[in-house]
């Protein structure tokens, strides 16, 4: 599947190591201005260290990765987050022993517009009422949802053109479920393109317009969401179908 235009991120060949072992085994995908895109796969299928090698924190060892047309694949973590890319990381790595509106502020350390710092900041509270609620309650007390809330909160603080989410679902209550794929949606029509990585298939193919499926550094499939959730593979394999 093509789609005109040159995309706002582009992964050419990536193939990122742990030490000697190959994670990576040259990738190729890409997101385009508006999109939600995610990424399937079995634990182990690279889906995490594709966002970590798109972010700095595990740099390719060979391969490009271009955002906005330029050339990041060795830049550091924080000049990455300045060019516009933020990740809500899985397992929410919030500081525990910090108020909501502390760690939201976290996200927005590298802006001096404090103005829109504000702003964004009530956006977060738009978006999730739980977390204005909790505002100056410590984030280590919340409950998972809403500490999922507060970690896509804090990434959204950055304001970025690109938010990237590693497993937003994994461990919440189906109500918080439904609740945060509905604020990616919310997200994305506000303008933002999201990269999606996500362990429920199903949902994640219901919220996405294109997807990739990865299997042990590969991917193997490629493809409109819609065409992939009736793809009979991916059925069996993701969705559960016998």
């Amino acid at each position: 599947m093509t789609i005109e235009g040159a995309p706002l991120l582009d992964l050419e060949a990536v193939q990122t190591f742990y030490g000697s072992i190959e994670a990576l085994k040259g990738i190729s995908i890409d997101v385009h201005e508006g999109e939600i895109v995610t990424l399937i796969g079995a634990n182990g299928a690279g889906k995490s260290t594709t966002l970590r090698s798109i972010n700095g924190l595990n740099h390719p060892r060979h391969g490009t990765i271009s955002f906005k047309g330029k050339d990041i694949t060795h830049e550091p973590a924080h000049q990455i987050v300045r060019r516009g890319i933020a990740l809500s990381p899985e397992g929410r790595k919030l500081f525990p022993r910090m108020s909501v509106t502390e760690n939201l502020e976290m996200g927005a350390f590298q802006r001096s517009d404090k103005a829109g710092v504000r702003e964004d900041m009530d956006r977060v509270f738009d978006l999730f009422p739980r977390l204005a609620e909790r505002r100056n309650q410590k984030a280590g007390t919340l409950s998972g949802g809403e500490q999922q809330m507060c970690a896509i909160g804090r990434a959204l603080m950055a304001r970025p053109t690109l938010l990237m989410l590693d497993e937003p679902s994994m461990g919440l209550a189906p109500i918080f479920v439904q609740r945060i794929f509905e604020t990616i949606l919310e997200v994305n029509k506000q303008g933002t393109s999201i990269l999606l990585v996500e362990q429920n298939a199903l949902m994640a193919l219901e919220v996405a317009n294109r997807g990739y499926v990865l299997e042990t550094g590969r991917v193997v499939l490629a493809d409109d969401a819609k065409a992939l959730a009736k793809n009979e593979d991916v059925r069996k394999t993701y969705l559960g179908e016998i």
